[in-house]
């Protein structure tokens, strides 16, 4: 990765925080959102359209964390909007599996006490980062797959549940099959994209969730880092909140959410610091970008991938919203 590609990630990132009086960061809040790492879609209908989404729902969540919402609530309500936008690989509009099916992965976590909340391989529930919350608060389990995770929604009231086919779009149909042409090994490539959101609420606290369909033509029963706390989503008051997005294998190998986390703790690292030593480290691979936001307000958004779709907001007037490189 170029030192050029990574300032188009940061250059937008924290403001500074040295010398802030109590009485300001009583009143600091803070929000980034991802739509998935990758090569960036052309100037076109799904563009714009990504665009708009990401505006749409960054205006919603600064003003929600403005009149005290919980962290926790605020990401678990963008992550099922971008779930619900056909523009983005979670929910509707996720990439297919080898079989052309849809297989979606989803986490959420709670930076007070660390707990959270994962489901893996879901293919009915609408909004698979609601069923991952109730996985956090109503079970004493913290990941929950495939048939254990649809049987544990049939439980659940208010789990929207919707046919396989519902989050099928015809782009995801064409995307599968040219990949499919091209590469008879059956292997996945690209559609890195993820969604997620990260934030800082008015009490201080801060919470992390990610949803994904994950790679496209990955082979039945795959799953990446999104389900996986400490790999794609981490959250912990004492330090930070981190949504992933990339090559879900990469973030596995080397829990690129912790270690985000553990290099502030350990090592003194700031936010930046920390999430940028990460992507740059040339004795590790780590394909694709992050949101994280720490307990003074500040966020970063870096990636080492061709783009990555990241839209930031917090309470001294930070505004991004970026679908291209």
């Amino acid at each position: 990765m170029t030192y050029k590609m990574y300032l188009l990630g940061a250059v937008l990132l924290a403001l500074p925080t040295i010398g802030m009086a109590d009485e300001e960061q009583a009143k600091m809040y803070a929000l980034a959102i991802h739509g998935g790492a990758g090569r960036p879609p052309a100037a076109g209908e799904r563009r714009q359209g990504r665009e708009a989404v990401l505006s749409e729902v960054l205006t919603e969540g600064k003003a929600r964390l403005a009149r005290g919402e919980a962290s926790l609530d605020v990401v678990e309500f963008v992550v099922r909007q971008l779930e619900d936008s056909p523009f983005f690989n979670a929910g509707k509009g996720a990439v297919m599996n080898s079989a052309g099916n849809i297989q979606l992965d989803a986490s959420i976590m709670d930076g007070r006490d660390r707990s959270g909340g994962a489901v893996g391989g879901v293919h009915t529930v609408r909004n698979p980062i609601s069923l991952a919350r109730r996985v956090m608060t109503d079970t004493a389990h913290v990941l929950l797959v495939t048939d254990g995770a649809e049987l544990f929604a049939d439980e659940c009231e208010g789990i929207e549940r919707v046919p396989n086919t519902y989050f099928a779009t015809e782009y995801q149909r064409k995307k599968l099959l040219r990949v499919q042409a091209k590469r008879k090994d059956m292997e996945p490539i690209e559609s890195r994209g993820t969604v997620g959101c990260v934030a800082l609420d008015l009490a201080g606290n801060m919470a992390a969730a990610t949803s994904t369909g994950g790679l496209v033509n990955k082979r039945f029963g795959r799953l990446g880092d999104t389900p996986i706390l400490t790999a794609g989503t981490y959250a912990d008051n004492e330090t930070c909140a981190v949504s992933c997005t990339g090559t879900g294998e990469d973030f596995i190998r080397n829990a690129v959410a912790f270690d985000v986390a553990a290099r502030m703790r350990y090592r003194g690292d700031s936010l930046e610091e920390a999430a940028k030593s990460i992507l740059v480290d040339k004795d590790r691979t780590v394909r694709g970008g992050l949101i994280a936001v720490d307990a003074k307000g500040n966020v970063t958004l870096p990636f080492n991938s061709a783009g990555m779709a990241r839209a930031a907001a917090d309470a001294r007037g930070l505004w991004v919203v970026e679908v291209g490189e």
